[in-house]
This record gives structure tokens, sequence and C-alpha cells, in this order.
């Protein structure tokens, strides 16, 4: 009772509706019954947010099992730094975080842009002799990625494969990314041909990842538009952007030709063209001195703009 009556006057109507939903983050320490849907991010961040204010405001100090429960909650939801902090408080109780926990906890670093902090909670991690997983391997790749260090992403990559372990598309995918970004082409295709080989398929991410920087760069479109053409063989459907994008890369090494051919295929698919899809069409029609067709394209992209303003 002591517990409900402090929780009462702490907060306000709309805060109390939030600290009745963290019973679930401390593990039923609160004995009212959650009133907020668990699956809404936001109020979930408000609830841990009044959380911390009851804690701040309070004495009570819940138990390590809540506080890890807490630290989860957290990391869910993008509050990183609110995690950290409360991952301090843990060598002082003498506590050790459970694998799971450490694994969120870099993964929302990574998610948050924040390497620093990935790498002062895996240093940790390492302090407290919590062996990783197949998890944790991937958070490290992709956190090298985001620290611009992708040679030793896929260093580490290569160690774990030898390993016998196979990370997710997404450790792939960050890797390519960060390879097409420093124009490594040769480190992309050899990564395709892993995951091939690994039976981790590319996806429709890891093809709009490397369409879209090869488009970027005039001298090697065609080699975007080879692998457009190869994960529609695939059986992948491009969708707006990947089109547009191909479309624009085209329009610039002066392919109108094939530019329009990908136009008709997406209209007849149901694809309903953007402006800057328009806009890359026109401008390459007359580019090339058609003019009337790029003056047609105009019209019809000013008679779709009224439809879609009704």
């Amino acid at each position: 009772m002591v517990r409900e009556f402090w929780w009462r006057k702490m907060f306000d109507k709309e805060d109390r509706r939030l600290a009745i939903h963290t019973h679930r983050i401390w593990g039923g320490c609160f004995t009212a019954p959650s009133v907020v849907q668990p699956n809404n991010s936001v109020q979930e961040a408000k609830a841990a947010n009044a959380a911390k204010s009851f804690l701040n405001s309070t004495d009570f100090t819940p138990k390590p099992a809540s506080l890890e429960a807490y630290i989860r909650c957290t990391c869910e939801n993008g509050s990183i730094e609110v995690a950290l902090k409360v991952f301090d408080e843990f060598p002082k109780l003498g506590v050790c975080l459970s694998l799971e926990t450490w694994n969120l906890a870099l993964l929302g670093s990574v998610r948050a842009g924040r390497p620093d902090i990935f790498w002062k909670l895996y240093g940790e991690m390492m302090d407290c002799g919590v062996a990783g997983d197949v998890d944790t391997f991937e958070y490290l790749i992709q956190a090298f990625c985001v620290d611009n260090n992708v040679s030793k992403g896929y260093k580490l990559l290569r160690q774990v494969l030898e390993d016998g372990v196979v990370p997710t598309n997404v450790a792939f995918n960050k890797l390519i990314s960060g390879f097409c970004k420093g124009g490594n082409y040769s480190r992309v295709s050899a990564l395709l041909h892993t995951m091939i080989a690994k039976n981790n398929l590319p996806d429709i991410f890891t093809y709009q990842e490397i369409i879209n920087k090869l488009c970027k760069r005039r001298k090697i479109v065609p080699e975007g538009f080879r692998i457009f053409n190869d994960l529609k063989d695939r059986g992948y459907a491009p969708d707006k952007v990947m089109y547009t994008t191909m479309i624009h890369g085209l329009r610039k090494i002066k392919c109108i030709g094939d530019a329009r051919k990908l136009w008709f295929e997406m209209i007849k698919k149901g694809i309903v063209p953007n402006e800057y899809t328009y806009n890359s069409l026109i401008y390459g029609l007359c580019k090339i001195g058609n003019l009337k067709d790029a003056k047609d394209l105009y019209i019809q992209n000013l008679v779709s703009k009224q439809i879609f303003a009704r």
C-alpha cells in the first residue's frame, strides 16, 4: 500500500496511466493492471520514462531482474542512453546481465548510430565474461560498418564463416552498403557469391542497396541494370523507388530506350510513377531531342496530378 500511495502522489492522471503500465516493465512491482497496449512503441517509451521519473523521485529500488527488464524496454524503444545509466548500476549490485540483454543493448546502440556506446558496452560485456552468440557477431559487424571500418567488419565475417556461423542478411547488407559507398565493387561481388553459397539468398534490400549505389556512378550504371534484371529473374518485384532509381540511372547514360521500357513495365504492373520518375524521363527525352514525347509525358504528369488532387 505504501508503494501504491507514493506512486499515485507522484504522477498526474496521464502519467499514472503510463506508470500503471510499468508494472509490466518491473515484472509486476506495481499492483494495478496494465491499461496501455504493450505493442504501442510510443506508449512503451513513455512508460519507461514514467518509471525512470518514479525511481528518481523515490527511494524505491527494483530488484535486479526488474532493472534488467527495464533496460530491455528502453533499448527496444531507442532510449539507449537511458539504458546505459542503468547498466552502470549492475556492477554495484554484483549482478551480471544475461546475454539477451547485452545483445539488445548492442543492437540498440547500432540502430541509434552510436558506435561509441556500442564499444563501451561490448567492453563491459567481455569484462563480465559473457560469451557472445551469432547475434553478437552480427551486431559487431554492423558496428564496424557504422564506425566506417567496413574492412574490419568483413574480416570478422570471414572469421565467423570459417567457424561455421552464418549471420543474417542484415550483416551482409551492411557490409555491401559500406563497400558500395567506398566503390569497392569486387568485395560487393564476393559478398553476393558468399551469400548464395551459404544459402542466404540476397533479398530485395540487398539488391536495392547495390542498385542505388551503382546508379549514382555513371560508368557503372550498366552493371546496376544487369543486377536489376537479375533480381527480377530471381522472382523479386522491384518497387517504385527501384524503378525510379534505375530509370534515372539509364537516363544519365542516355539509354532512353531502356528507360522507357522500364517506364511501361512499371505502369503495366500497376506502379504509379512519381514526380521524380516523370522528371527523369522527360529530361532524358529532351536531351535526345524527342520533344514531342517529352511534351506528351509532361501533359500526362499534369493530368495525373489533377486526378490525385481531387
